[in-house]
């Protein structure tokens, strides 16, 4: 069986499908995904709740854990920004991540409230946490993101000046998520040495899976874009029936098969 760090290829990537509860993680699998990843926002939607900070390091690693114990491929957290500003903070999160028996995780350079940390600071946070994915009783693959551009934080060149540094640092995956272009993910992968992740997302959308591959990506996650489309099939169905009366929103695959898929991908 291929390890989780042997699934990032560069120039062949890794489509790391991101669950937000087990039903959804079931049914990713049984169609055909690899490995899954937690998505913050998706599983704070279930909890009734927005995305960014809201949920807690214990709860989001129960939540990973609980996803990991019901599918048979690897899970790897989404675990936002480690869950507090100190370097200690992301040691902390990737041990506990580590000891639930989780694959990997990515933590962020960005705070809930959307500063990034400065660039010392961010350098040390992906040391501690790199330090202590080395500590896991199993092979654990860290990621670490730079956040900077999504949240209008700082630019790409700063982006790639972090990137860098989280290599140096002991990084395994690099993330830049939405650069702005295709010719800015190369100009990241062309920037480091180790496997990069990109996000689909708004318009990232519309590129292919090869066209990602031929940048060099060696994994794609979905972020909370599937989550998402599905809160755009409550909003439309919803906004059809109470607005007029029409039900036809509702039509949707058979129960029967979406049994079979939760049993197909059962761990």
């Amino acid at each position: 069986m291929t390890s989780f760090r042997d699934m990032h290829m560069p120039g062949d990537p890794l489509i790391l499908a991101n669950a937000w509860d087990v039903g959804s993680a079931r049914m990713l699998v049984a169609l055909g995904a690899r490995a899954i990843g937690t998505t913050s926002a998706g599983y704070a939607f279930t909890r009734g709740l927005p995305d960014g900070g809201t949920v807690g390091r214990t709860e989001a690693i129960a939540h990973a854990k609980d996803i990991a114990s019901h599918v048979a491929v690897p899970v790897s957290a989404d675990l936002e920004d480690g869950y507090g500003p100190e370097p200690g903070d992301c040691g902390d999160t990737v041990n506990e991540a580590a000891l639930a028996g989780l694959a990997g995780c990515c933590i962020e350079d960005v705070s809930p409230e959307g500063r990034a940390y400065d660039f010392a600071a961010a350098v040390a946070r992906v040391e501690a946490a790199a330090a202590a994915a080395r500590r896991a009783p199993h092979d654990f693959v860290f990621c670490a993101r730079a956040d900077g551009v999504l949240r209008g934080a700082y630019d790409l060149d700063e982006a790639i000046r972090r990137l860098r540094a989280f290599e140096e640092a002991g990084a395994d995956v690099l993330y830049c998520p939405m650069p702005g272009e295709m010719a800015d993910l190369e100009r990241i992968v062309a920037a480091v040495s180790i496997p990069v992740n990109a996000l689909v997302s708004g318009p990232w959308t519309r590129v292919t899976r090869d066209a990602f591959a031929r940048t060099g990506i060696a994994r794609i996650s979905l972020g909370s874009s599937l989550a998402r489309a599905t809160h755009r099939v409550i909003h439309d169905a919803a906004a059809s029936i109470f607005g007029d009366g029409d039900f036809t929103g509702l039509a949707g695959i058979a129960s029967s098969e979406v049994d079979d898929l939760l049993t197909k991908g059962a761990g």
